[in-house]
This record gives structure tokens, C-alpha cells and sequence, in this order.
């Protein structure tokens, strides 16, 4: 029972740390064209 003093913290801080990660990248736009990397590695190269 004494390690719940230890562990509840620390998976509170990782939980917020994670949380604190996704919103970052939100904001910095991580998300915003999903399909593009996809169709662009379908895509042939120009030739040279």
C-alpha cells in the first residue's frame, strides 16, 4: 500500500506530461493534412 503514495503521482505527472505533448502539437499543427504524406509517397519523382 505504500507504493500507491509513489505511483499515483508519478502516473499523474506522465498522464499530464502526455497530455501537455498532444496539445502542443495541436497547436503547432501536427495534424492538419493527414492524407498528404500518404498520396505524396504514392507520388513518382520528376524525372531528373
Amino acid at each position: 500500500m505504500n507504493m500507491l503514495i509513489y505511483l499515483i503521482p508519478i502516473a499523474l505527472f506522465l498522464s499530464g506530461l502526455g497530455l501537455f505533448a498532444f496539445l502542443w502539437s495541436l497547436k503547432n499543427g501536427q495534424y492538419e493534412d493527414l492524407d498528404g504524406a500518404a498520396w505524396r509517397a504514392l507520388q513518382e519523382d520528376p524525372p531528373e
